[in-house]
């Protein structure tokens, strides 16, 4: 049997190296993420990919620890500047308390895989995990 991997969403590019891709409009530079039929900022309707960074900045986060059942907590929900694109993330291998996770610290991308299919096709996810600029390379998971 053929194993084989899919990205768990479509703005990630497993490479390799492993990216995220975002839609920039081809009006105003705007980018998203996320599936778009229109410009946020512009209404413009035509867009590029665009890849972004792989190490970004960590804008927001927040320990969940009450979620919908099937979902393991806690875990940390956050923001990262990826280059001037925020993305909607989990925060991975920072552990949960919140007095040791600082606002403003540098994150790299991370896959891992989520599941396997009964034909044996493995999604892979992302996140982001904390990264030491002190030159210590971090591996993905």
């Amino acid at each position: 049997m053929d194993r084989k991997t899919i990205p768990y969403v479509n703005y990630l590019e497993l490479g390799p190296p492993a990216r995220l891709v975002a839609n920039e409009c081809t009006n105003c530079g705007a980018r998203f993420v996320d599936r778009r039929n229109a410009c946020a900022a512009c209404s413009a309707t035509e867009f590029r990919r665009s890849p972004l960074p792989d190490v970004g900045e960590l804008v927001s986060f927040t320990v969940v620890h009450v979620a919908a059942p099937g979902l393991e907590v806690p875990y940390v929900a956050a923001v990262v500047d990826c280059g001037g694109t925020w993305v909607r993330t989990n925060l991975v291998d920072a552990g949960f308390d919140p007095t040791q996770i600082e606002l403003r610290a540098p994150v790299r991308l991370v896959t891992f895989p989520v599941g396997t299919d009964d034909q044996g096709t493995t999604a892979i996810g992302f996140g982001f995990a904390p990264y030491k600029t002190d030159g210590v390379a971090n591996e993905q998971r």
